[in-house]
């Protein structure tokens, strides 16, 4: 019986490599599949993955290539969110380090020093970070992640089935809002709701401080700088 070439074996065992378009569909999925608000917070961690490798695999991007598994997505997903997530907070720091005269290109590449120094490895998802640095769905998923320092990374069970990871935020689901509304909240939720409070008075105070210093500049601003004023002025009208 003729066996296989060992250069055909060694590439059927070799671990395949996520490409820039299958992030952007993966990111594409996991936002829509979180935004959707049919389903939106009634959503089981098993049915939820489900949707995404769904969406993933029946893009007509992707038509010719093999499909992906749903462990792969799940952990490809991880990892992009773990590393773009410690990327803003590198980025945040060298834009507000930024000096005059410095262009988006000093701050971008600021900021990858930044992220190299600190995590001694290099940021290659700079596309990744680009589709989900102005999201809402992301960034408010982020901002619950970052804020409340209790951070529970396995899936709670619920009726026999995972419910979504913690620190992926979902839109909240019409019965669970009502059910929500009609039960006396808890030391812990109070104790939340604090922490949230309080949280988001800082995220203002800095974004007030960043867009002080964005005015005060005498010189034309970029166009990163003035995407960024106008969207914190939207925010606090």
């Amino acid at each position: 019986m003729d066996t296989p070439p060992v250069s055909q074996q060694s590439s059927t065992k070799e671990r395949r490599k996520w490409s820039v378009k299958e992030d952007r569909i993966l990111i594409s999925a996991w936002l829509n599949t979180s935004k959707d608000a049919v389903v939106g917070n009634e959503q089981k961690a098993t049915s939820f993955w489900k949707r995404i490798l769904e969406y993933y695999n029946s893009s007509p991007q992707l038509v010719g290539t093999e499909d992906r598994e749903l462990g792969q997505c799940k952990q490809r997903w991880a990892r992009i969110n773990d590393l773009v997530c410690k990327f803003v907070g590198c980025f945040e720091a060298a834009l507000r380090e930024q000096s005059s005269g410095q262009n988006d290109d000093d701050v971008m590449k600021a900021a990858l020093d930044i992220f190299n120094n600190n995590y001694s490895i290099k940021f290659t998802l700079e596309h990744a970070w680009r589709e989900l640095r102005h999201d809402k769905k992301w960034c408010s998923t982020f901002l619950s992640k970052d804020n409340v320092k209790d951070k529970r990374k396995q899936a709670i069970e619920v009726d026999g089935e995972d419910a979504v990871v913690a620190g992926e935020a979902r839109p909240i689901g019409v019965k669970a809002a009502k059910a929500s509304m009609k039960r006396k909240k808890s030391g812990r939720e109070e104790e939340l709701e604090k922490i949230h409070g309080i949280m988001e008075m800082k995220d203002k105070i800095s974004k007030r401080k960043v867009l002080e210093r964005l005015l005060a500049k005498t010189d034309p601003l970029s166009e990163m700088e003035t995407s960024l004023k106008l969207k914190i002025m939207s925010e606090m009208l």
